[in-house]
């Protein structure tokens, strides 16, 4: 059981670190990676000129179960809302324009990833 989180860890950290890869190349500016608060994360918070972008990365190798995108329900996205809000209110940064972008990952059996940036996703 230890070895398949580990798994799954290590496979979300490189859908990760690939993601950011793909956000830096778009001109995007990573402020915080795995921020942690209320219980729950966000896996990147960025800049896209003026606008704060909070990024929810999901990572997958097989679509039993859907695209990774289809991870990102109703719940989750309210979580990602309460922690954004606790991010600018800690950060006293007011109502900045911002807004919610998902990157969906999948690896390829050769081991070759698909990035998919959906900005605005919810």
């Amino acid at each position: 059981m230890e070895e398949r989180r580990d798994e799954r860890q290590s496979l979300g950290r490189r859908g990760e670190d690939a993601a950011v890869r793909a956000l830096r190349k778009r001109g995007y500016e990573i402020l915080e990676r795995g921020y942690r608060r209320l219980r729950g994360e966000i896996d990147v918070i960025a800049r896209d000129r003026g606008t704060f972008v909070f990024i929810e990365v999901k990572t997958r190798t097989r679509r039993d179960f859907g695209p990774p995108e289809d991870a990102v329900n109703a719940a989750k996205q309210a979580q990602v809302r309460r922690i954004a809000e606790a991010y600018l209110s800690e950060r006293k940064l007011g109502s900045p324009p911002c807004r919610f972008d998902v990157v969906a990952v999948e690896t390829g059996a050769d081991g070759t990833l698909s990035i998919r940036h959906i900005p605005d996703a919810f």
